[in-house]
């Protein structure tokens, strides 16, 4: 079994444009960083989606309360939908002082006997990283008992930010199932899917486009993954990184180990998704492979313009100011300006250096990159005039105030926005809520109130 990752060795990535003038990563730990998500929660974010492992959680309850199913991460897997299940020790005060060694084999052992996954995960958290459990030996004992993978994921909370988290997620993998298993069989257009979690669907949107084209997805990390896909993962012509760019550790190491080229790209709005079509096929070097995705571009870009046709006259003249994380920092901007509305500001508090460029890029000079969003918003929507304040839930108070319209586009929205027929979606959503009186007249005094 691998050795536990070194945190000082992922703060500094080569692969990241701009490590070598700042001499760090986007991970570097920062006073607070947990504040807006801990690393143990951004590791549970980039395997959770593999719903034929267990996921088992060693720390007290309210962790793996505080983190399981905070985001809908469909999948078509037929057997037991371990996203659906929650697993842990239960670390009590008693385990915190004679350890929780034995509790985390006897609940592994459990979890075999009842459930028969593919794998374990198994979760470091504060707590029992702080008392010193060994979870590399026991996943080693219990591996070797009954013949699966059961992967330790050294992720505890304190270590630094989500970001740092989905990293180490990354490295668990790399380390314990990456090219431990080889594909029945191997197309000349294999690729991985990498730091895709197909939230609310978002890569059934596509897939089927890559599908028309005969690229096959091999593995995923981890949107609807599978744990044989993932093993085998090293025998794909090609890694492509979608958003999440905290995973480029992992393809910069898959590229060093086993040869393979990695590109990075997005899915949301029209030019990206027909840009990351080319770029795929660009990059797996077939003239033939490049004119067909040519033909296919044109053909769903005719599609869509003819669909979003009635909204653009809606939309004209219309301004959002986006407030969300990451890489939707920019990519959700890209899909707003598609639409032909104007993106005044948008929130960079949680996003990498390589995001912060490409949002200046979208937004241009103009555009505000909010890092205190809860405090600009407000200010911005005044100063701009803007129509529609695209965010989390909690930013609903902030639309209501100012009588804006509002979308909520985080984790916990309930339809897809990407690729094509995800624009679409979005184009229905703004639409309808542009039109929703209830943001006009919300905040209105009552008629008897002086």
């Amino acid at each position: 079994m691998a050795k536990k990752p070194k945190i000082k060795d992922l703060l500094v990535e080569s692969a990241c444009s701009h490590s070598a003038a700042k001499k760090s990563a986007c991970n570097t730990q920062t006073p607070g960083a947990t504040t807006g998500g801990c690393a143990f929660e951004g590791a549970q974010i980039a395997l959770f989606p593999y719903a034929d492992a267990a996921h088992l959680v060693h720390g007290p309850i309210t962790c793996l309360g505080a983190s399981w199913e905070t985001r809908a991460t469909p999948t078509s897997h037929r057997g037991h939908d371990f996203t659906q299940m929650g697993f842990t020790t239960a670390i009590s005060t008693n385990d915190v002082v004679f350890g929780g060694e034995e509790k985390l084999r006897a609940a592994i052992d459990y979890i075999i006997e009842n459930y028969a996954p593919q794998a374990v995960f198994v979760y470091a958290t504060c707590v029992t990283a702080l008392i010193g459990d060994d979870i590399d030996a026991v996943c080693r004992q219990a591996q070797s008992t009954y013949g699966i993978p059961m992967i330790p994921v050294h992720a505890p909370g304190f270590v630094g930010s989500k970001n740092l988290g989905s990293r180490l997620g990354g490295e668990a993998v790399l380390a314990a199932l990456v090219g431990t298993k080889e594909p029945e069989v191997r197309t000349p257009y294999d690729i991985n899917l990498i730091g895709e979690y197909n939230v609310t669907g978002d890569m059934w949107q596509y897939t089927p486009l890559l599908e028309e084209l005969g690229i096959r997805v091999l593995a995923t990390l981890s949107g609807d993954g599978r744990i044989a896909d993932i093993r085998a993962a090293h025998r794909a012509r090609l890694n492509v990184i979608v958003c999440a760019k905290s995973l480029i550790s992992l393809t910069r190491k898959m590229q060093e180990q086993y040869g393979i080229p990695f590109i990075s790209l997005s899915f949301y709005g029209k030019r990206d998704t027909s840009s990351g079509l080319l770029a795929i096929a660009d990059a797996l070097g077939d003239e033939d492979l490049r004119e067909r995705t040519r033909t296919l571009v044109a053909r769903e870009e005719a599609w869509l313009e003819e669909k979003l046709a009635p909204y653009r006259r809606l939309f004209e003249g219309k301004k959002a100011i986006l407030n969300t994380g990451g890489n939707k920092s920019w990519s959700i901007a890209s899909a707003l300006q598609d639409l032909g509305i104007e993106v005044v500001a948008t929130s960079v508090r949680k996003a990498t250096e390589d995001d912060k460029e490409k949002a200046r890029q979208y937004l241009g000079e103009s555009g505000v990159l909010m890092t205190n969003p809860g405090t600009e918003q407000a200010k911005i929507i005044d100063q701009t005039g803007a129509h529609l304040l695209l965010a989390g839930g909690r930013s609903l108070y902030t639309a209501i105030k100012k009588r804006i319209a509002f979308i909520d586009v985080n984790q916990e929205k309930k339809k897809s926005y990407g690729g094509y027929q995800g624009l679409l979606n979005l184009a229905e959503d703004i639409k309808n809520a542009l039109e929703n009186p209830v943001f006009n007249i919300v905040a209105r005094r009552a008629p008897w109130e002086k």
